[in-house]
């Protein structure tokens, strides 16, 4: 962060202002006695600017990247183009500490109305809040905020990301709220299951899409059967797939949530990650966290504002919806540089590629001895294949610089394809695959 400090003069002013002579005066006045620090820190001997170097690099020495990546589940590696970092980092953007004050914090405030404006055009709905946590605490608080005091089951896809499901069981527990998982038939939710399971009672369904397994799932059916019980629809959306596929709003959804991640986040050991909130305007006033609105100053100037927080630690703060008290602001301005960066047709290009590129690795997988696609050819850029031994393969594969898919079971491999790989990068890893068959790993 490039954070300007304040001088020595600055801080001789501000002493002088409060009547002191020094920090430790004013230290001393505010901590009790015994909670003070006696004898200062055990610290180690300090080292040289060279010395630290020579450490950090051997540390990090032990780090092991890999060439190319075929793992997704949940974390996707694309290119962040050098425009994101450069931009998001402007002072202009991060030296705020908070927009509760506009007069110093248009930067940061415009950069989150635009990053709100864009999760809005990717999704279709009305309001976005300035992000929350992750893609997991997203679907979390959707489901929270979808429970009324007479509605209070909750219904969610059996076919979503794990740790969501663990989040969502989190958030729900001891708030007696019956939650119950739709099946998964060949891969999907399953939409007659959901029929029968749906009641007065239910205030929510949560359905992925893409779900855990890469398959395209039939949003709109869920729309058309929530909609008349006036259960709130909570699409899980890949935010790279929603360029190409139907969005959330034209499915019938009124809440959509997601994991900004690959808009332009890096992989970056799993965080910070940046979760995203877009709802019809009937619920802004639920949505968790922070709102910033467009206005005009006493010139008639453009501004922002912060307009909207349904925050605990506020007025009325028994009654708010969520105890988020938070943002990801910057990994948000990285997600809204990105955006702009790459624009409309861009992400359109990032997301065809993906697409073509993951049908063009199965299509060769399929044809090798052994091997098949588990949930055939209705996936985006994620799928499932059932082979022999995975584990030896990735581990095989690990050794030629490329982390392969996810295993998911003693003959399944979740693979995943985006934009970075090349049609030689495919053809390579099959190759590798097939003398892996042949016994060339011995």
């Amino acid at each position: 962060m490039n954070y300007t400090p304040h001088t020595k003069q600055d801080e001789t002013a501000m002493l002088a202002a409060l009547g002191l002579k020094s920090v430790q005066e004013l230290m001393d006045a505010q901590i009790p006695e015994e909670l003070r620090l006696k004898g200062g820190l055990p610290l180690p001997e300090g080292k040289s600017e060279m010395e630290v170097e020579r450490q950090m690099r051997g540390i990090a020495a032990q780090n092991v990247k890999f060439d190319h990546i075929y793992r997704g589940a949940g974390a996707y590696y694309h290119y962040i183009p050098a425009t994101v970092r450069h931009v998001a980092t402007n002072t202009s953007l991060i030296s705020a500490y908070t927009p509760y004050q506009p007069e110093i914090s248009q930067g940061i405030l415009q950069a989150t109305f635009e990053y709100q404006t864009m999760m809005c055009m990717l999704t279709g709905l009305d309001a976005s809040n300035a992000s929350v946590y992750d893609g997991a605490t997203a679907a979390a608080e959707a489901c929270k905020l979808a429970l009324d005091k007479k509605r209070r089951q909750i219904l969610v896809s059996e076919a979503i990301k794990p740790e969501n499901k663990k989040v969502i069981e989190t958030y729900l527990y001891q708030m007696n709220v019956d939650l119950q998982y739709i099946p998964v038939k060949e891969g999907k939710t399953d939409i007659e299951a959901l029929k029968g399971m749906l009641s007065e009672q239910t205030a929510g369904v949560y359905v992925e899409q893409l779900n855990y397994y890469g398959i395209i799932e039939d949003m709109k059916a869920v729309g058309d059967l929530t909609a008349p019980l006036k259960a709130l629809f909570i699409a899980g959306i890949n935010p790279i797939a929603a360029a190409i596929l139907p969005s959330a709003a034209e499915c019938g959804a009124d809440i959509a949530v997601g994991e900004a991640q690959p808009l332009g986040l890096s992989l970056s050991f799993g965080g910070p990650y940046l979760g995203f909130m877009t709802a019809k305007m009937e619920h802004i006033r639920k949505l968790p966290g922070r709102i910033i609105g467009e206005t005009v100053d006493k010139n008639g100037k453009r501004c922002f504002v912060l307009t909207l927080q349904a925050r605990e630690q506020h007025i009325k703060r028994e009654k708010a919806s969520s105890s988020i008290c938070s943002n990801q602001a910057n990994c948000a301005i990285l997600a809204s540089v990105y955006l702009a960066t790459v624009g409309g047709e861009g992400l359109k290009q990032i997301a065809t590629q993906c697409c073509s590129k993951a049908h063009y690795l199965a299509s060769k997988l399929s044809k090798l001895s052994g091997w098949s696609i588990k949930y055939g050819a209705d996936f985006f850029m994620e799928f499932v294949t059932e082979s022999q031994n995975p584990k030896g393969l990735l581990e095989f594969l690990q050794t030629k610089g490329i982390l392969g898919g996810l295993q998911l079971s003693d003959n399944e491999i979740l693979w995943c394809v985006t934009e970075m790989a090349s049609k030689d990068d495919l053809d390579t890893l099959v190759s590798l695959i097939e003398e892996y068959g042949k016994g060339g790993s011995k």
